[in-house]
């Protein structure tokens, strides 16, 4: 930094909180923080004034998990060492597909559920699950009909992803914050099918059926061990 920046950043910590706001009000008139402000030709503060005035509706749900995906980007793939992300486009079953030298795994990434801004606890979704466990939403987004044979296409089916990654913002506060499972793992519909259940049970610690390490997850799905999470 030069001479004058350094006096400028020396000024600015004498200044009071509403003159901090005020400078800052006078620059962002231009400058932009992020590209979508170009793109839709609107300041930042507008669209998440936006999304704020939903924060009870489907678009500030649909923002969250939106976030959860990014974060899981940025906070974990991005960490990664000697693994490429290879994500294609298109509506796919699965949000990335990764690559090291030993293959791809695709993980599918949801933000842990919630009510009423509280986490929603497994036996609040499911009776007999138990009360000390998280829950999460496994089903598309969108919904539809499979013409052929008339069923719904909107809940996940085995083998559809690998790693089930579960953003645990609404317990933790932290959007850094991931529990992972192996997909073959989670509890089916019903007996024998295809579909996974569309709650599945989240522990909030690290134990046999779920862990906090992204890694531990890829050798589990590796080590291709069969078995089913515990409910209880």
């Amino acid at each position: 930094m030069d001479k004058q920046t350094d006096e400028i950043l020396s000024l600015l910590q004498k200044c009071s909180q509403h003159q901090r706001e005020f400078i800052f009000k006078h620059l962002r008139k231009e400058i932009k923080i992020h590209d979508i402000e170009i793109k839709l030709n609107v300041a930042a503060e507008i669209i998440l004034e936006a999304i704020n005035k939903d924060a009870a509706g489907l678009t500030f749900r649909m923002m969250r998990g939106v976030i959860a995906e990014a974060a899981f980007e940025i906070e974990v793939l991005k960490n990664l060492k000697d693994w490429e992300n290879i994500t294609p486009f298109g509506d796919l079953p699965f949000d990335f597909l990764v690559r090291d030298n030993v293959g791809t795994i695709s993980i599918q990434v949801k933000l842990q559920r919630s009510v009423n801004q509280k986490p929603m606890m497994a036996n609040q979704a499911v009776k007999k699950f138990s009360k000390n466990l998280f829950v999460v939403e496994t089903q598309k987004t969108r919904g539809g009909i499979d013409h052929e044979t008339g069923e719904d296409t909107r809940p996940y089916r085995f083998g559809e992803f690998n790693i089930l990654a579960v953003a645990m913002h609404p317990s933790s506060g932290h959007w850094s914050d991931f529990m992972y499972t192996v997909s073959d793992w989670l509890i089916p519909s019903g007996e024998g099918s295809n579909r996974i259940l569309k709650f599945q049970p989240v522990s909030p610690t690290s134990n046999v059926d779920w862990t906090n390490s992204f890694e531990t997850a890829i050798e589990w799905y590796r080590n291709q061990i069969k078995k089913t999470i515990a409910a209880l």
